[in-house]
């Protein structure tokens, strides 16, 4: 075989090997970018209450506010995805991640801090999952579902490697000097993986129906805006539960040690979810898939809502709720493909995983303010499956209407 051009205007695509190191690295680099970003804050988040005296609802402020920032920037580095491709979006946000993880370990005041965690939500935008998606996408092809599920079940470790780790150097280290050290580690893997690993012809997507069409045209049509807020509602209902969990199977009247390792055989439960979900598109249509998925984490939700024991019966549960949750990831990274195509993958990406992105931003907030509200979990977990049942119903009417033609449409015609 020939080997995979150099550069984006090659004219070679990538040969097989080409596939499999751009897989690896996209592998290695999600985990290090998830640990790095998203995972050690909250492992290191008490130790900065403690040492700043800024107060745990300020600290995790900071935290949403770069998920938001990677919401909005997500949607324009979609674009240029389309255009470019992976390897130039990603390089730079792993050259940005690094100064912002230094810059959020150096902050002296509040207002730095946020400000260094508003840089760590463009380097997100820039290292997560949807360029990662995009790239696999575009490069695999037909074979795009193996490549996604391979990508989302080592990404899935990410928890698992840095959350010890980042416990372990923080028991040496004050939590500054922690974030300096996972700063270094994210520039030396990720900054010479993205630039040196992802070279190789951009591919022209592969030829499908409605492919033609402008995407804001697309972005406007009723099936979209269905599928925009079936996984934004999801997205909300799955991340609130995860963190919601724990408190709930205490009040169940578990103790703190089986909750957690209730929460952690979920993280299982995900890894199966994910093995399953080939054999699972292989077998049922887009529509129905969407649905059957949704639904799933609507009734594992209402059952923890409704069932007060025992407690092997919850932690069953709690393990089937995360097989929900992780077929529902690969269902979100294949969404604009199995519709539309992968011609604008990249930016309709963008719009779909924005809401999604505040979601998960607020989730821990809402959750937390509901269970006050209510005087307890369980009505919580009640309103998280109706908004599951709910992103359910909608997934029904996110398929366009007829292959290559227009669906119906929200505003006017561009």
């Amino acid at each position: 075989m020939r080997s995979a051009q150099v550069g984006a205007t090659g004219s070679e695509s990538l040969t097989e090997f080409g596939l499999r190191r751009v897989l690896v690295v996209l592998c290695i680099t999600q985990i290090t970018s998830w640990g790095v970003l998203y995972y050690a804050f909250p492992v290191l988040a008490p130790s900065i209450a403690a040492e700043t005296g800024w107060s745990i609802s300020a600290i995790t402020a900071g935290f949403s506010t770069g998920l938001v920032v990677a919401a909005a920037a997500g949607i324009p580095a979609g674009r240029w995805l389309d255009r470019w491709g992976p390897r130039p979006i990603m390089t730079v946000g792993s050259v940005l991640g690094a100064p912002a993880v230094l810059g959020i370990a150096s902050a002296p005041t509040l207002p730095w801090y946020f400000v260094a965690w508003i840089v760590a939500g463009v380097s997100m935008a820039g290292v997560l999952y949807q360029p990662a998606f995009a790239a696999l996408t575009r490069w695999w092809g037909p074979r795009r579902v193996t490549a996604l599920t391979g990508l989302t079940l080592l990404a899935g470790l990410a928890s698992t490697i840095f959350a010890p780790i980042t416990a372990a150097l923080v028991e040496h280290l004050d939590w500054r000097r922690t974030y300096v050290v996972l700063a270094v580690v994210l520039a030396v893997v990720t900054i010479p993986a993205h630039f040196l690993g992802l070279r190789g012809r951009w591919p022209d997507p592969e030829p499908a129906a409605g492919a033609h069409r402008d995407p804001g045209a697309i972005a406007r049509s009723r099936p979209f805006v269905l599928l925009v807020i079936a996984v934004a509602l999801a997205t909300f209902s799955a991340f609130a539960v995860v963190v919601n969990q724990v408190p709930l199977l205490i009040e169940r009247g578990l103790s703190a040690t089986t909750a957690a390792w209730a929460l952690g055989l979920g993280g299982l439960g995900q890894v199966i979810g994910r093995l399953g979900y080939s054999r699972l598109s292989r077998t049922t249509g887009v529509r129905a898939r969407g649905v059957i998925i949704l639904a799933l984490g609507a009734v594992t939700t209402a059952l923890l809502a409704l069932l007060p024991g025992p407690a092997v019966l919850l932690v069953a549960i709690a393990m089937l709720a995360g097989a929900a949750r992780g077929v529902f990831t690969l269902l979100q990274a294949t969404a604009i493909s199995d519709r539309w195509g992968s011609t604008h993958y990249g930016r309709l990406g963008g719009l779909l995983t924005a809401p999604a992105m505040l979601a998960t931003a607020l989730a821990p907030w809402v959750g937390a303010a509901l269970a006050e509200a209510f005087g307890g979990y369980p009505p919580v977990f009640a309103v998280l499956a109706v908004l599951a049942a709910a992103a359910a119903a909608l997934a029904a009417g996110t398929i366009p209407s007829a292959r290559g033609r227009p669906a119906e449409r929200f505003g006017p015609r561009p």
